[in-house]
């Protein structure tokens, strides 16, 4: 464990006026305060703030942010307190343990179901300060170095999670460096006999290549050297993680990765970087398609560096990145690396530097993600947008006015125009790139000039959210598609009341809507049409909470029909469980609908409590859309519109029956559904499947399991759910599981 003098060392060493009192009474607080804790290693738990504070002093970070970091488990885990820290310490130090005291509640190793919700909080938790996000990756980074002392199961859900969030995480801010260690460490836990082989195979190939290496270092210092450039190169091997995800991605063997070995050039200016590129390019053929320039055109988490491929010595690729030494410094520290600028104002080479951490193009990018957190997506969508954003490589391209655009590799123009701007993608209808007409869906390559052709008129097609790549244009196109449809659902709703207060002899107009929209609990007259037209509410009650004095002369609804329930919908009848039967009741408006004029007509066959079942092999849950097939004597049974048996009343029109779920919210009532999972035949499988299902409070009623083939078995599932948004999430945790090679809802 490390000692007291040698934290205050290790911050004095690059910022030899640190508050050396402050770090000391730090230490001996968070040593206090966490007394005999012990980690799952055995290891006292004061240990592990300590080894967070160290990684972060690798990274040479101010002192406010090292004592966070001896301090961050101290609020969650001991009986500190936010005040007493902010009190001995300082107001700035208290508000970073408080971001990272939250942060540590949030448990992000925990069910798919709720992950997107915490991955919105720590965005959001990071959104003032980044250097909360430092600590998280540092605290991150050492659990990874010490998971071998958790269980297999728990090991497994963290790795994953740092693959899918953490590493990428880091890669985006620019610490390249971390992220590298985490995708090994990740590598190592999730995939152990992968990582050993590899590691055995680069240790090998070290040995052997160790003379090519070194003639390679020799030979192009001297050439630079030459041309007055002095420069350090030094070649490095792969990454066990890099070198497992190219052979999966390209489906080669070892033996067939061509560069293993690359070379990186550090000058100290940047005009010596396209010196350096002159020697190397006139002293070696170059490989056609290699030459990327990040120097003139950065990543946006500001990354710079020039990369090439040359055909080497002995005829062997050989990959170079050229950077200066302040580059090489972001390209391994990242966002990180901006603050060992922030007081001097300049970088290494003597230019000025004046963006800070918090103005970085990683933070940027970071803020930009936070602004999506205000569009209304839902959490698993957010998160499904922000990993598309964290995983892709870029293509750079250009607007005719020069306007740099960068996008993840497999970018359309539809991106590029959300890219732009929402309302450009909103309102694109067609794309030159490089002055020629091409298809929206055209994939863009770097250094494409894109112009977007647009229509006021226009509206994105619901289609394009499966076909773009950036989760701004998805996010955006769903948001579009949702609008489009209230504004349908507004429009029918509309009518539907000009025609009902027209019935009542009554004046409609928005203005005395307006005047009522306290009694209908809605925002705007909008919302009213919307949730009329959806068939939320019932235009009678719309009439009623204008003019409260109006009392219908016909009752509550048409002669022959029953009454309406409490929130009925126009043009559709409604469910409310009550004691094992659904009562099937309709608004006059469907009676209308059906061709009767202004008295209605009855609806035979539907009046009074029907018998009402579930359709069999399947069932139907609150959440699907859902309709009633009515057998005379016998009652109604309800179908999920998706249900294949629906084919066999087609030529029975007059049996179907337009209805919906009125279920109130929390309610406990159960609905059937089926499952079809189809799982690995080893021991303890039906074990974790009917855990899964406990685990999220699901009901099983039967499981039959058929023996497909000597690996495979097939197990149906009957179950009780409370609704389809319950369904889902136990499908999507079976999927998880390692064992379940299929999991899907199976409707009769």
């Amino acid at each position: 464990m490390m000692r007291q003098y040698e934290l205050v060392e290790r911050v004095k060493r690059y910022n030899p006026h640190a508050n050396e009192a402050l770090l000391n009474r730090a230490y001996v607080y968070a040593m206090r305060a966490h007394g005999t804790q012990k980690r799952a290693s055995g290891d006292p738990f004061f240990a592990h703030p300590l080894e967070v504070a160290a990684i972060l002093t690798d990274l040479r970070l101010d002192d406010a942010t090292i004592i966070a970091a001896v301090l961050h488990d101290t609020v969650e885990d001991t009986a500190a307190t936010l005040e007493e820290i902010g009190r001995l310490f300082s107001p700035e130090i208290g508000a970073l343990v408080d971001g990272l005291t939250k942060l540590k509640r949030l448990d992000l190793v925990s069910k798919r179901a709720v992950q997107g919700e915490n991955f919105r909080k720590l965005l959001l938790a990071v959104a003032e300060d980044v250097r909360v996000l430092l600590v998280k990756l540092a605290d991150r980074l050492h659990n990874m170095r010490t998971l071998g002392f958790m269980p297999a199961e728990k090991r497994a859900r963290i790795a994953e999670e740092t693959l899918d969030i953490y590493a990428p995480l880091a890669g985006r801010m620019g610490m390249q460096e971390m992220r590298d260690e985490l995708e090994d460490l990740s590598l190592q836990n999730l995939k152990p006999e992968v990582y050993a082989t590899i590691t055995k195979r680069l240790e090998a190939f070290s040995e052997t290549s160790k003379s090519l290496i070194k003639t390679i270092e020799k030979d192009l210092t001297a050439r630079l050297a030459a041309q007055g450039i002095p420069a350090e190169v030094k070649g490095r091997l792969k990454k066990p993680f890099s070198i497992w995800s190219k052979m999966e991605r390209k489906s080669v063997a070892f033996e067939q990765l061509s560069d293993i070995v690359g070379f990186r050039i550090v000058v100290a200016t940047t005009p010596e970087c396209y010196g350096a590129l002159g020697v190397v390019h006139t002293s070696w053929p170059t490989v056609p398609g290699r030459y990327k320039d990040y120097i003139s055109t950065p990543k946006q988490n500001d990354y710079r560096s020039i990369h090439t491929t040359v055909i080497g010595p002995k005829r062997q690729r050989v990959e170079l990145q050229i950077r200066t030494r302040a580059m090489d410094e972001i390209a391994e520290y990242g966002i990180a690396a901006h603050a060992q600028y922030k007081d001097s104002g300049e970088d290494d080479e003597g230019e000025s530097h004046p963006r800070l951490a918090t103005e970085s193009g990683a933070y940027q990018w970071l803020r930009r993600t936070i602004e999506l957190l205000a569009e209304g997506d839902s959490p698993e969508e957010f998160l499904e947008h922000t990993k598309l954003e964290l995983f892709q490589d870029q293509v750079f391209c250009f607007t005719p006015k020069g306007r740099l655009i960068a996008l993840p590799r497999g970018a359309t123009p539809i991106d590029f125009a959300y890219a732009v701007h929402t309302d450009v993608g909103n309102s694109a209808v067609g794309a030159k790139i490089n002055g020629r007409m091409s298809p929206l869906l055209h994939e863009l390559a770097n250094g494409d000039e894109v112009e977007i052709a647009r229509s006021d008129g226009a509206s994105p097609p619901a289609a394009w959210e499966s076909l773009v790549v950036t989760g701004k244009a998805r996010a955006a196109i769903r948001r579009a598609t949702r609008a489009a449809v209230r504004r349908q659902y507004a429009g029918l709703g509309r009518q539907i009341l000009d025609r009902a207060f027209e019935r009542a002899g009554k004046a409609f107009t928005e203005e005395k809507l307006r005047g009522a929209l306290p009694r209908l609990a809605r925002a705007s007259a909008d919302d009213v049409f919307a949730a009329v037209g959806r068939g939320e509410m019932f235009s009678g009650d719309v009439v009623k909470a204008v003019y409260p004095d109006f009392k219908d002369s016909r009752g509550t609804g048409s002669p022959g029909l029953p009454a309406p329930s409490q929130g009925g919908a126009d043009g559709a009848g409604r469910l409310s469980r009550k004691d094992q039967t659904i009562r099937l009741t309709f608004a006059e408006g469907y009676a209308e609908a059906v061709g009767a004029g202004d008295g209605g007509i009855p609806i035979r066959g539907v009046a009074g409590d029907l018998p009402v079942s579930f359709a069999p092999n399947g069932g139907a849950v609150p959440g699907d859309r859902i309709v009633g097939i009515l057998t005379p004597g016998v009652g109604v049974t309800i179908y999920p519109i998706q249900s294949a048996a629906l084919a066999d009343f087609d030529n029975e029109p007059e049996r179907w029956l337009d209805v919906r779920w009125d279920v109130e919210a929390g309610s406990s009532e159960r609905f059937p559904a089926r499952l079809m999972v189809e799982s690995i035949n080893e021991p303890g499988v039906l074990a974790q499947i009917a855990q899964v299902i406990a685990d999220h409070d699901g009901n099983i009623d039967n499981v039959k399991m058929t023996r497909r083939t000597q690996d495979f078995t097939d197990i149906v599932i009957d179950l009780a759910v409370w609704d389809l948004k319950h369904l889902n999430a136990i499908v999507a945790e079976l999927r998880a599981k390692r064992s379940v090679s299929r999991a899907e809802r199976m409707n009769g």
